[in-house]
């Protein structure tokens, strides 16, 4: 399944398309496909380790989802296959991208907000705190 969904002849991947990727063998290796040397490779192949560790947690992500599919209703693996990977596919901006929608992933693998830079003009780390004002 993974192989007809993906190609596997790729040099590099950015994130969000090893995230996709990782789910992707981690829905296939509950249902008892093996991808290993895949998923190293797509893991092998993020510069950072955040980057490794989110696409790890899409990787079980996908593990835990494919189970709790299995286990909540009779459907077979062809069916848990489409509808928690080719699932309906949204076109939607950069900014407003679902946590919910195709790929399925958790908010939890959204970019972490805490490690973006204030505004340059931002003047909030100079002024008083609002406890101190009377």
């Amino acid at each position: 399944m993974y192989e007809q969904t993906y190609d596997t002849d790729w040099d590099s991947l950015d994130r969000d398309e090893a995230m996709s990727r990782a789910f992707a063998i981690g829905v296939a290796a509950s249902l008892g496909h093996d991808h290993a040397e895949e998923y190293d490779r797509i893991v092998q192949s993020m510069d950072t380790s955040y980057n490794r560790s989110i696409v790890e947690l899409a990787f079980e992500e996908g593990k835990n989802k494919a189970k709790k599919k299995q286990y909540e209703s009779d459907d077979d693996e062809a069916a848990v296959w489409s509808e928690l990977v080719e699932g309906e596919k949204v076109t939607v901006e950069k900014d407003d991208v679902p946590t919910g929608g195709q790929n399925r992933l958790p908010a939890a693998l959204d970019k972490a907000k805490i490690l973006d830079r204030p505004k340059t003009d931002s003047r909030d780390r100079v002024s008083r705190p609002d406890f101190l004002e009377k």
